[in-house]
Protein backbone atom coordinates (compact mmCIF):
# COMPACT_ATOMS: atom_id res chain seq x y z
CA UNK A 1 0.00 0.00 0.00
CA UNK A 2 1.30 3.79 -0.85
CA UNK A 3 -0.04 6.81 0.27
CA UNK A 4 -0.59 9.13 -3.23
CA UNK A 5 -1.82 12.04 -1.19
CA UNK A 6 -2.58 12.11 2.72
CA UNK A 7 -5.25 9.87 3.89
CA UNK A 8 -5.55 7.81 0.19
CA UNK A 9 -3.82 4.49 0.00
CA UNK A 10 -3.27 2.62 -3.69
CA UNK A 11 -2.14 -1.21 -4.24
CA UNK A 12 -2.08 -3.55 -6.96
CA UNK A 13 -2.92 -7.37 -6.45
CA UNK A 14 -2.83 -9.99 -8.93
CA UNK A 15 -6.67 -11.39 -9.67
CA UNK A 16 -6.74 -15.00 -10.74
CA UNK A 17 -10.10 -14.46 -11.82
CA UNK A 18 -8.91 -12.12 -14.82
CA UNK A 19 -5.44 -13.39 -14.82
CA UNK A 20 -3.96 -9.16 -14.15
CA UNK A 21 -3.21 -7.14 -11.31
CA UNK A 22 -6.00 -5.07 -10.77
CA UNK A 23 -5.82 -1.33 -8.40
CA UNK A 24 -7.60 -0.85 -5.10
CA UNK A 25 -8.12 1.81 -2.85
CA UNK A 26 -8.59 3.04 0.93
CA UNK A 27 -9.67 6.66 2.03
CA UNK A 28 -9.63 7.91 5.14
CA UNK A 29 -12.95 9.36 5.15
CA UNK A 30 -15.22 9.82 8.08
CA UNK A 31 -15.79 7.03 7.95
CA UNK A 32 -12.97 5.76 6.23
CA UNK A 33 -14.20 3.36 2.70
CA UNK A 34 -12.79 1.29 0.12
CA UNK A 35 -13.03 1.45 -3.29
CA UNK A 36 -12.94 -2.59 -5.26
CA UNK A 37 -10.27 -3.00 -3.02
CA UNK A 38 -8.55 -6.88 -3.09
CA UNK A 39 -6.52 -7.75 0.20
CA UNK A 40 -2.70 -5.96 0.07
CA UNK A 41 0.23 -8.11 -0.40
CA UNK A 42 1.04 -7.59 3.01
CA UNK A 43 -2.53 -8.81 4.24
CA UNK A 44 -5.35 -7.23 6.59
CA UNK A 45 -3.14 -6.08 9.47
CA UNK A 46 -2.38 -3.14 7.56
CA UNK A 47 -5.04 -1.80 7.96
CA UNK A 48 -4.54 -2.15 11.81
CA UNK A 49 -2.88 1.02 12.17
CA UNK A 50 -6.26 3.06 10.83
CA UNK A 51 -9.51 3.61 11.79
CA UNK A 52 -10.93 0.43 10.14
CA UNK A 53 -12.54 0.40 6.99
CA UNK A 54 -16.42 1.20 7.58
CA UNK A 55 -17.61 0.74 3.81
CA UNK A 56 -16.84 -0.76 0.75
CA UNK A 57 -17.98 1.04 -2.98
CA UNK A 58 -18.13 -1.38 -5.61
CA UNK A 59 -18.18 0.55 -9.30
CA UNK A 60 -19.83 -2.39 -11.05
CA UNK A 61 -21.27 -5.72 -9.45
CA UNK A 62 -18.23 -7.60 -10.59
CA UNK A 63 -15.56 -5.69 -8.80
CA UNK A 64 -16.29 -7.96 -5.18
CA UNK A 65 -13.25 -9.16 -5.55
CA UNK A 66 -12.05 -9.45 -1.67
CA UNK A 67 -15.23 -8.04 0.05
CA UNK A 68 -15.94 -11.08 2.17
CA UNK A 69 -11.99 -11.00 3.73
CA UNK A 70 -13.04 -7.05 4.83
CA UNK A 71 -17.05 -8.19 6.07
CA UNK A 72 -15.31 -11.37 7.90
CA UNK A 73 -12.44 -8.88 9.61
CA UNK A 74 -13.95 -5.54 10.09
CA UNK A 75 -17.52 -5.91 9.82
CA UNK A 76 -17.04 -3.83 6.53
CA UNK A 77 -20.88 -2.89 4.80
CA UNK A 78 -20.89 -3.16 0.96
CA UNK A 79 -22.50 -1.34 -1.53
CA UNK A 80 -23.19 -1.41 -5.20
CA UNK A 81 -25.84 -0.01 -7.41
CA UNK A 82 -29.29 -1.13 -7.38
CA UNK A 83 -29.18 -2.43 -11.14
CA UNK A 84 -26.12 -4.83 -9.93
CA UNK A 85 -27.61 -6.96 -7.18
CA UNK A 86 -29.31 -9.38 -9.02
CA UNK A 87 -25.42 -10.83 -9.60
CA UNK A 88 -25.68 -11.47 -5.28
CA UNK A 89 -29.31 -13.32 -5.45
CA UNK A 90 -27.72 -16.33 -4.52
CA UNK A 91 -26.39 -15.05 -0.68
CA UNK A 92 -22.75 -14.75 -1.47
CA UNK A 93 -22.17 -11.67 -0.53
CA UNK A 94 -24.47 -9.71 1.75
CA UNK A 95 -24.53 -6.25 -0.25
CA UNK A 96 -26.78 -2.85 0.38
CA UNK A 97 -28.22 -1.01 -2.55
CA UNK A 98 -27.49 2.77 -3.67
CA UNK A 99 -28.64 4.54 -6.59
CA UNK A 100 -26.98 7.05 -9.26
CA UNK A 101 -27.05 10.68 -7.40
CA UNK A 102 -27.17 9.22 -3.94
CA UNK A 103 -24.68 10.71 -1.62
CA UNK A 104 -22.57 7.72 0.36
CA UNK A 105 -20.89 7.20 3.72
CA UNK A 106 -18.28 9.55 4.19
CA UNK A 107 -19.42 11.89 1.34
CA UNK A 108 -18.84 10.13 -1.69
CA UNK A 109 -20.79 10.91 -4.91
CA UNK A 110 -22.44 7.98 -6.80
CA UNK A 111 -22.13 8.79 -10.19
CA UNK A 112 -23.75 7.27 -13.02
CA UNK A 113 -21.79 6.01 -15.74
CA UNK A 114 -23.40 3.56 -17.44
CA UNK A 115 -23.00 2.27 -21.28
CA UNK A 116 -21.15 -0.71 -20.18
CA UNK A 117 -23.69 -2.22 -17.70
CA UNK A 118 -26.61 0.14 -15.71
CA UNK A 119 -24.76 0.28 -12.70
CA UNK A 120 -21.23 0.94 -13.79
CA UNK A 121 -20.80 4.19 -11.74
CA UNK A 122 -18.17 6.93 -11.07
CA UNK A 123 -17.01 7.88 -7.47
CA UNK A 124 -16.61 11.73 -6.57
CA UNK A 125 -14.39 11.14 -3.26
CA UNK A 126 -14.25 14.61 -0.99
CA UNK A 127 -10.51 14.18 -0.44
CA UNK A 128 -7.34 16.51 -2.20
CA UNK A 129 -9.22 18.76 -4.64
CA UNK A 130 -11.45 15.99 -5.60
CA UNK A 131 -10.97 12.28 -6.72
CA UNK A 132 -13.24 10.92 -9.00
CA UNK A 133 -12.90 6.34 -9.41
CA UNK A 134 -13.77 4.65 -12.62
CA UNK A 135 -14.13 1.23 -12.71
CA UNK A 136 -14.71 -0.60 -16.09
CA UNK A 137 -15.47 2.66 -18.38
CA UNK A 138 -11.83 4.11 -19.18
CA UNK A 139 -8.71 1.75 -17.71
CA UNK A 140 -5.19 3.76 -17.66
CA UNK A 141 -2.28 0.95 -19.15
CA UNK A 142 0.98 2.53 -19.64
CA UNK A 143 0.62 5.24 -18.33
CA UNK A 144 -2.20 6.12 -20.64
CA UNK A 145 -5.84 6.53 -20.67
CA UNK A 146 -7.91 4.34 -23.03
CA UNK A 147 -10.78 1.77 -23.24
CA UNK A 148 -10.44 -2.41 -22.79
CA UNK A 149 -10.11 -4.40 -25.42
CA UNK A 150 -13.18 -4.57 -28.05
CA UNK A 151 -13.97 -8.17 -27.02
CA UNK A 152 -14.73 -6.65 -23.28
CA UNK A 153 -17.07 -3.74 -24.79
CA UNK A 154 -19.91 -5.68 -25.84
CA UNK A 155 -21.74 -6.29 -28.81
CA UNK A 156 -21.17 -2.48 -30.56
CA UNK A 157 -18.15 -1.19 -29.33
CA UNK A 158 -17.58 1.75 -31.79
CA UNK A 159 -21.29 3.20 -30.19
CA UNK A 160 -19.68 2.24 -26.19
CA UNK A 161 -16.80 4.34 -26.90
CA UNK A 162 -18.85 6.77 -28.12
CA UNK A 163 -21.31 6.87 -25.11
CA UNK A 164 -18.51 6.48 -22.68
CA UNK A 165 -16.95 9.44 -24.18
CA UNK A 166 -20.24 11.71 -24.24
CA UNK A 167 -20.98 10.29 -20.72
CA UNK A 168 -17.13 11.15 -18.89
CA UNK A 169 -17.56 14.56 -20.91
CA UNK A 170 -20.94 15.68 -19.13
CA UNK A 171 -19.03 14.44 -15.78
CA UNK A 172 -16.13 16.52 -16.45
CA UNK A 173 -18.39 19.59 -17.05
CA UNK A 174 -20.32 18.63 -13.79
CA UNK A 175 -18.23 18.04 -11.48
CA UNK A 176 -14.50 19.24 -9.92
CA UNK A 177 -11.96 16.64 -9.15
CA UNK A 178 -7.82 16.79 -9.91
CA UNK A 179 -7.45 13.20 -9.54
CA UNK A 180 -8.12 9.93 -11.20
CA UNK A 181 -8.74 6.55 -9.61
CA UNK A 182 -8.77 3.36 -12.09
CA UNK A 183 -10.27 0.01 -11.01
CA UNK A 184 -7.72 -0.99 -13.55
CA UNK A 185 -4.65 0.89 -13.60
CA UNK A 186 -2.15 3.11 -12.08
CA UNK A 187 -3.63 6.67 -10.39
CA UNK A 188 -3.53 9.34 -11.91
CA UNK A 189 -2.47 12.43 -9.23
CA UNK A 190 -2.40 15.67 -10.00
CA UNK A 191 -4.12 17.36 -13.23
CA UNK A 192 -6.31 14.30 -13.45
CA UNK A 193 -9.39 16.12 -15.03
CA UNK A 194 -7.34 17.74 -17.71
CA UNK A 195 -5.68 14.48 -18.83
CA UNK A 196 -9.10 13.05 -19.02
CA UNK A 197 -10.59 15.80 -21.01
CA UNK A 198 -7.47 16.49 -23.77
CA UNK A 199 -8.31 12.12 -24.05
CA UNK A 200 -11.98 12.49 -24.43
CA UNK A 201 -11.15 15.22 -27.10
CA UNK A 202 -9.01 13.56 -29.07
CA UNK A 203 -11.82 11.13 -29.41
CA UNK A 204 -14.11 13.47 -31.12
CA UNK A 205 -11.69 14.37 -33.72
Amino acid sequence: MREMVPGLYHWKVYNPYIKDKVDSYFALLDPPILIDPMEPEEGLDQFRRFPPPAHIFLTNRLHDRHCQRYIDSFGTTVWCHRAGLHEFQDGSLAVTAFDHGDELPGGVKAIEVGVLCPEETALLLPIAEGVLAIGDALVRWEGKIGFVPDFLLGDDPPAIRVGIRDRFLEICSSYDFDHLLFAHGDPLIGEGKAALLGYLKSLKE
